[in-house]
């Protein structure tokens, strides 16, 4: 039997796990992005996914038609219409998977989309960076039918663990780690960028080093900027869902609202001092 799996969403995260998944005895791999409608951007994504031996649909309907599982590999801020539009095309013996970054109440939102057809739903939360390893990133899931998906994925070379049957769990986990992480990633940046402003880099990382002698604090520098300039548009959409997930739970999401505006602000083209 073929395994039919569809992607919503053909980025960074979506290329490699079709890819890698296309690759598998028995498994077919459709991909549906908007920028396949784009005339200037949409022939070279096509190509790409030529090149991955995945089929490119011409829509999201086209997409969902024959899988049994269909991913949604969004960005964070596009995750609900990316499922009110698959919505209609989904049946019952469909599984909806949300892998998108996003607050649970933002899961539950796209849950109660999609399971209007009927479609069981999943979230997944990815637990670490995909590069490198792909489809074998740590991955938490939810929902009634986690288990028994989950378990189906991991034959494949996944490495999922179930943690609850209710929507909600897996995401806050996500988001709770993402605060650390992701501050963390700001805070380098504006260390990296004042220490060498005022010549104090060597000092600053030895009394680090020091303090912390189990981090690479030089490397962790380099590797986190670095990051947050390739990434920091899309992981400030994850951190403003982490804000309203703290807010949500009465507390004060400020902090992780500031840490998205510094993600997003880092990434985008610099003509001033952040240039040098």
């Amino acid at each position: 039997m073929t395994l039919e799996i569809a992607f919503i969403g053909y980025g960074e995260v979506g290329q490699l796990f079709a890819r890698q998944l296309a690759a598998k005895p028995g498994v077919r791999v459709t991909v549906y992005d908007i920028v396949f409608d784009d005339p200037n951007r949409g022939p070279a994504l096509r190509q790409r996914a030529l090149e991955d031996k995945v089929y490119a649909a011409a829509s999201t309907a086209e997409a969902c038609k024959a899988a049994e599982t269909v991913i949604s590999a969004v960005t964070a801020d596009s995750a609900v219409t990316a499922a009110r539009q698959a919505a209609p095309h989904l049946q019952p013996q469909q599984t909806y998977i949300d892998l998108n970054s996003v607050s649970p109440a933002t899961k539950r939102e796209v849950a109660d989309q999609v399971r209007q057809g009927g479609s069981s739903f999943i979230e997944f939360a990815v637990m670490a960076p995909v590069g490198g390893v792909g489809i074998e990133v740590p991955i938490l899931s939810g929902g009634r039918t986690a288990e028994a998906v989950s378990a189906r994925l991991n034959e494949l070379g996944m490495k999922i663990t179930p943690v609850s049957p209710e929507i909600g769990t897996a995401s806050a986990t996500k988001l709770c780690r993402s605060i650390v992480i992701k501050g963390l990633e700001a805070l380098m940046v504006d260390f990296t960028l004042a220490s060498e402003k005022a010549g104090v880099m060597p000092a600053v990382l030895a009394s680090l080093n020091a303090s912390y002698p189990g981090m690479d604090w030089e490397s962790v520098a380099k590797i986190m900027v670095s990051r947050v300039q390739q990434h920091g548009t899309r992981r400030a959409a994850e951190m403003r869902e982490a804000s309203r997930m703290i807010a949500e739970m009465g507390l004060d999401g400020s902090l992780a609202n500031a840490i998205a505006e510094r993600h997003e602000s880092f990434a985008k083209p610099k003509s001033g001092p952040e240039a040098d």
